[in-house]
């Protein structure tokens, strides 16, 4: 009975926060947990590594799975440091000889400050007594992730601070230093997801319409969650929220692979739901200007219709990266016309112009006025469809996608709309005189 009181004493008084009496230190006793017992904070050394790291963890699950590194980049060699709030409101992980080896920032400054660790698994910074409102947190972790992205956090942009909160790999499984890779909400142009390695952009999203991204690849439907980009004068982020009690989270590996987890009670195990890049046609640009990947096709490259490839001996030797031309060119001044293609991941936003509230036709007859406007597109699909997309340079990693993508626009000579129609005309008369209408057609 002894025993069993002492363990449910100790259970129900492990402490959520460190304040300027109460330190964090590393000893496998003291840790601090979230007030519902989701997370659980304290120092670990990880896979064979014998550094001491800060780090935060799911409690109640059998792996031990790190959500967040505080000293990433500064490693302890001892045993001995210490985790510590101070004035004027910042945390600070002392070594063994009682430096500073890492610390948190503030523009504020308050005189009874405590870290407290929230069953979100964010950690904050606060007045003493305050509640955990935006106006009251002088720091929290949410706004310095790692390598993953937990329900509730917002990856992306806070345009009034300037800062940008982003994921970055780890190098490997026993260094949580920033790696190679990283993964933002980019905000040039209109808004889509990307990945880089060191400054090239290796994968993204495609934009965001609504419901989803418009490559149905990395937008796939799920029960446990839901996904979004919301944007305002003030920030623009990417984040989800769950709608079940699975544990779901979102890491980016160190081989550069999106993944998402769900934890399974019954393997006692994670499960991957969901991972980016999903096939080769997620390699971004992979086959040049106005080149569609199919990942059903072999080889998956192929031009879009009424496009040819730009260099023919490279394409056979499958170099795609010159990617296609229109087979006929354009005359802006004489006119051109905007012709239908349905299906596509839309291709790259970064350098695209919208508007949010114009029509489909008003963004036509705004992108036919400018002969620099090379297609245009819905911004939102819902409700039949809403907003402008205009694309102002050559398309870039458009993907063909059988069971989702979007309708998107492209301009072309006056003449591809009449052979489109004539070639449709012959194609249905059936009549002993085809291949010479056809012939005629051409």
């Amino acid at each position: 009975m002894l025993v069993f009181f002492s363990s449910i004493y100790l259970c129900f008084c492990a402490t959520d926060t460190i304040t300027m009496k109460d330190f964090l230190k590393d000893d496998e006793d003291n840790f601090i947990v979230s007030r519902g017992g989701t997370f659980e904070m304290g120092f670990f050394s990880p896979g064979k590594s014998n550094n001491r790291y800060v780090g935060m963890w799911y409690r109640n699950i059998s792996v031990r799975t790190v959500v967040w590194v505080a000293n990433r980049e500064a490693p302890l060699t001892s045993r001995t440091g210490m985790l510590k709030v101070i004035e004027p409101g910042i945390l600070v992980l002392l070594n063994d000889s009682s430096n500073v080896v890492w610390s948190t920032n503030t523009s504020r400054s308050v005189q009874n400050p405590v870290a407290e660790l929230l069953d979100s698994g964010n950690l904050v910074v606060k007045q003493s007594g305050h509640g955990v409102s935006d106006g009251n947190l002088l720091w929290q972790s949410f706004d310095h992730p790692t390598n993953t992205l937990l329900p509730g956090m917002k990856l992306g942009w806070n345009f009034v601070t300037g800062r940008e909160v982003y994921l970055s790999s780890w190098k490997n499984e026993e260094d949580p230093a920033p790696a190679d890779y990283t993964y933002h909400c980019d905000p040039s142009g209109y808004p889509q997801n990307i990945m880089k390695k060191g400054s090239d952009v290796v994968y993204r999203s495609g934009p965001w319409n609504g419901c989803s991204f418009s490559g149905s690849q990395n937008s796939r439907e799920c029960p446990y969650y839901t996904i979004g980009v919301f944007t305002s004068k003030t920030e623009l982020y990417f984040g989800y929220k769950l709608t079940s009690s699975v544990i779901v989270r979102l890491i980016l590996s160190q081989n550069g692979v999106l993944q998402l987890w769900t934890w399974g009670d019954g393997k006692q195990g994670w499960v991957p739901f969901l991972l980016i890049p999903a096939d080769n046609c997620d390699t971004y640009k992979l086959c040049g200007a106005y080149g569609s990947c199919n990942s059903q096709d072999f080889p998956v490259c192929g031009c879009l219709d009424k496009f040819v490839p730009n260099n023919t001996e490279a394409w056979k030797k499958t170099d795609w990266s010159g990617g296609c031309v229109r087979r006929t060119e354009l005359n802006c001044l004489k006119g051109d016309v905007f012709l239908k293609y349905s299906h596509i991941k839309l291709p790259d936003t970064r350098n695209s112009w919208s508007n949010v509230t114009m029509t489909l036709e008003e963004c036509k007859d705004f992108c036919s006025k400018n002969c620099s406007c090379m297609a245009y597109s819905n911004a939102d699909i819902r409700n039949g469809g809403s907003g402008c997309i205009l694309w102002l340079e050559d398309l870039l990693d458009i993907q063909h996608e059988s069971n989702g993508g979007q309708d998107i626009y492209i301009r072309m000579a006056a003449s591809e709309a009449r052979m489109s129609f004539c070639y449709l005309t012959c194609f249905n008369r059936n009549t002993s005189s085809y291949y010479r209408e056809r012939d005629t057609c051409r």
